[in-house]
């Protein structure tokens, strides 16, 4: 599969995506959509040694107030009875925390084309975006973080893409 150029970077960022973002705007911030403890989907129980429940948490990471990635993760509730400080992340960006820690490992970025509807863009529209998603491990616990990067990324993408040649 070949990236679009625009994007590759994006998808690619091994780094906190939350830090690149911060980056690239004047004001960040998050919004929670949704979080609650849900049974492991069946898609993803393979993804974890057990399939216990996991707290689904959803959100929006905003830069000048445009929606620019929506993300999403499965934190197993073995994973957050060790980490208990991913079970209280309220408005804080998880990436705040995790890379942050000296011990975190992060699984290969496994990339793809999804068609995503949110009310919260473009009046809830289905459009088709890049995403992305890993397993992360930090003190050997695994968590899923799924990243999908909106239409507003894109102008981020040709901002700092000015500012690179510009210099």
């Amino acid at each position: 599969m070949i990236l679009p150029p625009s994007i590759a970077p994006w998808l690619l960022e091994v780094a906190s995506l939350t830090a690149r973002l911060k980056r690239h705007c004047q004001q960040f911030h998050l919004q929670v959509v949704h979080e609650s403890m849900q049974p492991l989907p069946s898609f993803l129980q393979p993804l974890f040694p057990a399939s216990a429940p996991a707290l689904l948490r959803e959100v929006i990471l905003y830069c000048d107030d445009k929606p620019c990635v929506y993300a999403q993760s499965w934190l197993p509730k073995t994973t957050l009875d060790i980490l208990q400080p991913l079970a209280n992340m309220g408005q804080r960006p998880l990436g705040d925390y995790i890379f942050r820690q000296a011990n975190l490992v992060r699984g290969e970025i496994e990339a793809c084309k999804v068609d995503i509807s949110l009310p919260q863009v473009a009046a809830g529209q289905l459009q088709q975006c890049w995403a992305r998603r890993s397993i992360f491990q930090l003190q050997q616990q695994p968590f899923l973080v799924a990243e999908v990067f909106l239409p507003a990324i894109q102008q981020l993408s040709a901002t700092a893409n000015h500012v690179t040649r510009a210099q």
